[in-house]
């Protein structure tokens, strides 16, 4: 069985801490750093055995009734998207990473933290700070977080990712006030941005490729083939509109979608500029 791990990067600021399939990235800056640290260290050491205990809650729909810090944040970002189907497997890069950050933060002297699980990242801004962020997208860029913002979180899906999309967008970046409900609602858009029926998408059942996937039966996107100008615009605006829907209900703050090289972003706070920082 694997256990916890946990080392300092080479620049010897940020700590890379790894269990099984978690990878996380941490930086933290303040006066109580080195004692944040140890803290988020100590957390990473019961979040996957906390996370293994209950997944088969947490791969149903809904999720039911679960126990631990990290479920129940998943079962909350998932719960704005109901009737649609969705588990909360959905959100658990991002519900991950803020049970570190939150750990982090249990304690004095922190001016400035992130978490990234993955690309999904937890933020914390203390008063008169800022922070900036680099996309995990093909299109490169950062964004400026200030502490006033609302933005905590930033996620990033899509058909290349980690995960398995029942769309076809390179990837889906989305800011919003909690890296779990970033995470659930890039899933959802990355979803949106699809061709139903289209000749040149090649779908599979995802229990064809992962037995134990939380999507079952439902076809996956394994390869896009030969898309028109008209037909990635098309894909996009699907993805587009639904995300101004999440926008309006207050669900997330903005959006950036990519596929083919194409870019629509949705949202008055998108912030992207040209990546000059690997800050988080």
């Amino acid at each position: 069985m694997s256990v916890a791990q946990a080392s300092w990067l080479p620049d010897g600021q940020r700590l890379h801490m790894h269990h099984g399939p978690i990878d996380m990235i941490v930086g933290i800056e303040g006066a109580g750093r080195d004692a944040a640290f140890n803290r988020a260290v100590a957390r990473f050491g019961t979040l996957m055995d906390e996370l293994v205990a209950e997944l088969p809650r947490l791969r149903r729909p809904g999720g039911g009734a679960v126990e631990g810090e990290t479920a129940r944040r998943m079962v909350e970002a998932v719960r704005p998207f109901a009737p649609e189907f969705v588990t909360p497997m959905a959100a658990v890069a991002g519900a991950g990473a803020e049970t570190i950050l939150a750990a982090i933060l249990d304690g004095p002297d922190v001016s400035k933290a992130f978490v990234n699980n993955g690309g999904d990242v937890a933020f914390h801004i203390a008063p008169c700070e800022k922070m900036t962020a680099a996309i995990a997208s093909p299109v490169p860029g950062t964004v400026m977080l200030r502490a006033g913002d609302p933005v905590r979180g930033v996620a990033t899906s899509g058909a290349g990712g980690r995960s398995h999309s029942l769309g076809i967008a390179d990837a889906v970046t989305v800011l919003a006030q909690s890296a779990a409900t970033a995470d659930a609602a890039a899933t959802m858009i990355a979803n949106a941005v699809d061709l139903p029926g289209h000749p040149e998408i090649v779908r599979v059942p995802a229990c064809e490729v992962s037995p134990d996937s939380d999507l079952g039966a439902r076809a996956v996107t394994q390869e896009v083939g030969t898309l028109t100008a008209c037909e990635i615009a098309a894909a996009l605006e699907a993805g587009r509109s639904y995300a101004a829907r999440l926008v309006a209900r207050s669900i997330i703050q903005a959006a950036c979608l990519s596929l083919r090289g194409a870019v629509v972003t949705v949202g008055e706070t998108v912030m992207i500029e040209e990546k000059d920082s690997e800050h988080a």
